[in-house]
Parts: structure tokens; C-alpha cells; sequence
């Protein structure tokens, strides 16, 4: 970057009013402060406090509109690509802020990567897939590709599937294993942080399965933060869940007194 992203401990005072407060980790690797987001003066995230915490899963849930994508955008600096789009507060990565002027975004979206809801996989094969963003950004040397990609693809539970298949069009995959090769990816540009969209939504139940056992593995190494509108896949893959309603943080805490205290109308589409 061309202001250095420090990895010192984020600031640790508990979130005002968060239930979890006594029993959450140590680090937040990622913290919204009285962060607000408009399209064209209207808001679509106002006044969120949040802390999202390293090593864990934590879901932002609730229903369509509610201002979860738009949120998980702004983590990685994407929504300041659309038009009309304005923020107050700030996001801080491990007590930096992420909109300093001096900070490059595309050293952010490197650190936290980001997979969207519909698999979007590039017209060529498996391999240049994962290989395709190290290359580009001249991460990794030529020599060192091979085992990125399979290291990358083994972390996404997808080596086994396509390892006699490389060459093969990353098209000619599933659903389900073309969100998984996005995923790899992501992984394939070393983040710290990934950010996932809704990844199951436009996948079949098998499919959506494989992708929550994944997430559940990848916390060990990464810091995760998913956008659903399923409280039951929140409640298979989250340590935290996060509650939207109209743009603002309604609840938020440790899965399990969450969802003892959702109202189950949140989640209607």
C-alpha cells in the first residue's frame, strides 16, 4: 500500500450495548464506526458500530434491502465504484482506516477478498482462474504458481475434484464448483480477510452444504464475514451474527443468544 496497513492489535473497547462484549476475542480485525452509506442522498446503512472479530465467521443477516451487501462492500472498498455513493464514520483493518487517502484499494481488496453471490469464474481454464490474480499483480514468480493453485484449491475442497482437469474450462464446472474455484481464487491472493456474499443462494442444497462445511474449515486460517438471508445457514457457519433492519445494526452477538432473540419476521424476503 501506499500507506502501510499495520497488523497491530485493533483498538479493544467493547462495542456500546453488544452482548457479547465479556465474552468476544481479543482482536477485531475489522471495526465500522458510525459508518453510513447513501445512494444518491438516500441512506442505505446508517450509523453502524460493529467489530468483526479474527479467526471467526460472523454473518450479517436479514431480509433483501436490508443494507447487508451494501455493509460487506464496504469493507473492501467496492461500493465507492458505484455511482452516487457517499459514506461518513470510518472502517478500520487492524486500526487503519481503509478510506485514508494514502491507502491503495486495490492493495485493501487484495487483503480482503470478496466472493459474490452468483459464481463468476473467468472464461479460462481452472488453472489460470486461480493463477490469473498472483500473476497479474507479480505476487508470485511463474515458478511458484503450481503449488499456489493446488494449495488454493485444496483450501477450497476443489483440488480433488479437478486435479486431472486443469486445463479444462473453468465453465464446464457446476454451480457449486465454480463458487468453490472463486473462492480458491480469492485464496490464491493470499487475504487475510474474505468476504462472501450470499455465496449459497444461487446453488442447490448439496451444493450450499459443501460450500458451509468450507467456510467452517477456512476460519481456522481466515477471517470471514458472510451476507445471508438464512438464519439457519448463519446458524450452521457464524460465531457472531450480526442483525440488520433498514440499514441499521438491530442485534448483534454470539450465535447461539442471537438467535434466541431474532425475530423470525427479520428474515422474511
Amino acid at each position: 500500500m501506499q500507506r502501510a496497513m499495520t497488523r497491530a492489535t485493533a483498538d479493544n473497547g467493547a462495542d456500546a450495548g453488544s452482548p457479547a462484549a465479556a465474552a468476544r476475542p481479543v482482536t477485531a480485525a475489522l471495526q465500522a464506526r458510525t459508518l453510513t452509506i447513501r445512494f444518491f442522498d438516500k441512506p442505505a446503512v446508517e450509523n453502524v458500530n460493529l467489530s468483526i472479530y479474527e479467526n471467526r465467521a460472523t454473518a450479517l443477516i436479514g431480509p433483501s434491502g436490508c443494507g447487508k451487501s451494501t455493509l460487506l462492500r464496504q469493507f473492501n472498498r467496492l461500493n465507492e465504484l458505484l455511482a452516487g455513493m457517499q459514506a461518513t464514520g470510518s472502517v478500520l483493518f487492524r486500526g487503519a482506516d481503509i478510506y485514508d487517502p494514502q491507502v491503495n484499494p486495490v492493495e485493501v481488496r487484495r487483503r480482503i477478498g470478496m466472493v459474490f453471490q452468483k459464481p463468476n469464474p473467468f472464461p479460462l481454464s481452472i488453472y489460470e482462474n486461480v493463477a490469473w490474480g498472483p500473476r497479474s499483480d507479480h505476487s508470485a514468480a511463474d515458478s511458484e504458481l503450481p503449488a499456489l493453485v493446488e494449495s488454493s484449491l485444496r483450501r477450497a475442497n476443489l483440488w480433488e475434484e479437478v486435479s486431472d482437469r486443469l486445463a479444462d474450462s473453468a465453465l464446464s464446472l457446476s454451480g457449486g464448483q465454480q463458487q468453490r474455484l472463486c473462492i480458491a481464487r480469492a485464496i490464491a491472493m493470499t487475504p487475510e480477510v474474505i468476504l462472501l456474499d450470499e455465496p449459497c443462494s444461487a446453488l442447490d442444497p448439496a451444493a450450499a452444504a459443501a460450500i458451509d462445511d468450507l467456510i467452517i474449515g477456512l476460519k481456522q486460517r481466515y477471517t470471514i464475514v458472510i451476507a445471508s438471508h438464512d438464519a439457519r445457514e448463519a446458524a450452521r457457519v457464524a460465531d457472531y451474527i450480526a442483525v440488520l433492519k433498514a440499514g441499521r445494526l438491530t442485534d448483534f452477538g454470539e450465535t447461539a443468544a442471537v438467535l434466541q432473540r431474532l425475530d423470525p419476521k427479520l428474515l422474511r424476503d
